[in-house]
């Protein structure tokens, strides 16, 4: 009877020691979440003139002015609006859904949209 009790309590301590060692970067994960969801929520409309000079030095300056305007208006409305879903999902760390996470981030690359990954 006491070797199953302490053989229960070692598999009880070897549980928790996996979730505390989770729960020290949850906070860390939590604000990065809600730092970026901010972010982009407010420079969403940056994605306008971004991709009309992304489109522009790949496909020429009226293609760039033309459709790089209309593709920046959905990843303007993209950014913003997935910035507001991480504002109010902060509480469960995933990892950002626009790659790059930051528009500041290779502002010379085209906004792509990925899969949510838990962290």
């Amino acid at each position: 009877m006491k070797k199953t009790i302490n053989i229960l309590i070692l598999l009880g301590a070897l549980f928790c020691i996996s979730n505390f060692a989770l729960a020290h970067n949850y906070p860390t994960k939590v604000g990065e979440k809600l730092g970026n969801g901010i972010a982009n929520a407010v420079t969403g409309v940056v994605e306008i003139p971004k991709t009309m000079m992304v489109t522009g030095r790949r496909h020429g300056a009226t293609y760039g002015m033309t459709a790089g305007f209309f593709t920046g208006l959905f990843h303007s409305v993209g950014r913003s609006l997935a910035g507001a879903l991480d504002i109010a999902t902060f509480l469960v760390p995933t990892t950002p859904v626009i790659r790059p996470a930051y528009i500041w981030d290779n502002f010379d690359r085209e906004t792509t949209y990925t899969a949510w990954q838990m962290r």
